[in-house]
């Protein structure tokens, strides 16, 4: 790999060459694929296609696309499994796999949506730069203790109602990059995959403790950022609240609900020694934890504040858009996930923790940035000899104790990469990270001005994300 490592433009880029067959993904695709093992990378079409409809429906054919991305959705999916259903060897348990993803997924997304529609938080100020920065400071905090999820459906409705009169598309944006995606980057707790690597082995606390200077940095940034566009964009005349005023929140014993949200996330057999798994006793594509996601759900609607329901003019349409659309993101990108993750493993040793920096982050942006964190950790503990299949060989690597490559950085460099890119560029796109499309689709629902998929990407993640992914590179894993 020739001066992989500074070649920035083509990380940014890798999904979509990958995607359009030309990049080395492609290669190693076709001759792995025709050994059976892989799929062939046409079956990355679907996946494309999705994506390309996800990005124009709503632009250029918004009616069609309304009542109709339920069966795009399925219909593009449902190609995918086929073929692994019928034509691969490991297709049956591949899509079975899948399918516990996505109901572990869509559980506590729901969950999380449910409970905290029935909170009605209402801050009895205007909203002005100074208090948006706050409470985008705040999110970024509190999304590291009930999640991006949480924090997102949380504070998204309060945010709007100070703004009210006020709103432009940046709001929503910088909502979107700092507290659904940058601001859970400093616990397990925070964004998926720092969870599943919980699971696989890493310390809790290594998180906060090695992520924590990139993570104050990026947010302090966009915050500093926010406030001078919000200064410059003034006031349009109409604001809601009082200029002094305190915090009323009703539906507060939610609360307690949410709290049980957070618990049932570690009620996991990799986490609890013996604790009972469903999956194996009964086959089910489902465990305890979701059952009990399920039944705080179903409790917390039906024994909601209906004055919190009303403010929040709480409905499931944004819930039920994310469910569907998901279902075919996570289905159709089975193989993208499968080619990149034996590409990553084959060429690992030629990598540097800046290719996995820009190759995790670029991925993520496209990608459920929860496999595609695990495929390139694989990867990364492959290239030190190590085994992502043990918890002990997982925190050796996080404490940067491994065997180290000879002119190589400690083994801790690589998984710090790993992790704040897996995280942050989740932001580059509406699914990049569940909560984004949530937002968007809340936002939308109160008609506030919110850009379409690819004003999103080109208007402000691109111009506004890009530099700042650059610095953090260069003041961390310039290696």
């Amino acid at each position: 790999m020739n001066r992989i490592n500074k070649a920035l433009p083509v990380f940014l880029f890798f999904p979509f060459f990958a995607l359009a067959g030309s990049s080395p993904l492609f290669a190693a695709g076709e001759a792995v694929s025709s050994a059976g093992h892989l799929p062939p990378v046409w079956l990355v079409a679907p996946f494309v296609l999705l994506l390309l409809m996800i990005a124009t429906g709503p632009l250029l054919y918004h009616r069609f696309w309304e009542h109709n991305y339920r069966n795009v959705s399925i219909g593009l999916g449902g190609v995918v499994a086929l073929y692994y259903g019928f034509l691969m060897e490991h297709g049956v348990h591949v899509l079975r796999h899948t399918l516990e993803e996505y109901l572990a997924f869509i559980a506590l997304i729901a969950s999380l949506f449910v409970v905290s529609g029935g909170i009605l938080i209402k801050i009895e100020r205007r909203g002005t730069p100074f208090v948006n920065g706050m409470l985008l400071l705040f999110g970024a905090l509190l999304s590291n203790l009930i999640g991006t999820t949480g924090a997102s459906m949380l504070l998204i409705r309060p945010f709007m109602r100070i703004n009210e009169g006020r709103l432009h598309a940046f709001h929503i944006v910088f909502f979107i990059f700092i507290i659904s995606n940058i601001g859970g980057a400093l616990t397990p707790i925070g964004d998926p995959p720092l969870f599943l690597g919980f699971l696989k082995g890493v310390p809790f606390f290594w998180v906060i403790s090695k992520v924590w200077l990139p993570w104050a940095v990026t947010v302090a940034g966009l915050v500093i950022l926010f406030m001078l566009f919000d200064a410059k964009a003034g006031d349009a005349g109409h604001s809601a609240g009082e200029q002094h005023g305190g915090i009323v929140i009703a539906g507060k014993k939610n609360f307690i609900y949410l709290a049980m949200i957070i618990a049932a996330v570690f009620l996991d057999p990799a986490v609890i020694d013996g604790f009972p798994s469903l999956q194996k006793l009964f086959h089910l594509p489902f465990g305890i934890r979701e059952l009990i996601l399920l039944g705080v759900s179903v409790a917390a609607y039906k024994t909601a504040d209906h004055e919190a329901l009303k403010g929040n003019e709480f409905n499931f349409e944004p819930i039920r858009e994310v469910a569907f659309l998901f279902i075919g993101i996570f289905a159709t990108m089975i193989p993208a996930l499968e080619l990149i993750g034996a590409y990553a493993s084959v060429h690992a040793g030629d990598f540097s923790v800046t290719a996995f920096y820009w190759m995790t982050g670029a991925l993520s942006g496209i990608l459920d940035n929860a496999p595609t964190y695990l495929n390139f950790l694989a990867g990364a503990l492959g290239k030190f000899g190590l085994d992502i299949g043990s918890p002990a060989t997982v925190k050796m690597f996080a404490e940067g104790v491994a065997s180290p490559v000879q002119g190589d950085v400690s083994s801790e460099f690589y998984l710090m990469a790993i992790t704040v890119a897996s995280v942050f560029f989740g932001a580059m796109t509406y699914i990049g990270n569940a909560p984004n499309f949530m937002v968007k689709n809340i936002a939308a629902q109160a008609e506030v001005d919110v850009p379409d998929f690819l004003e999103y990407i080109y208007k402000y993640s691109v111009p506004v994300l890009v530099p700042f992914f650059a610095v953090i590179w260069l003041l961390f894993f310039n290696h």
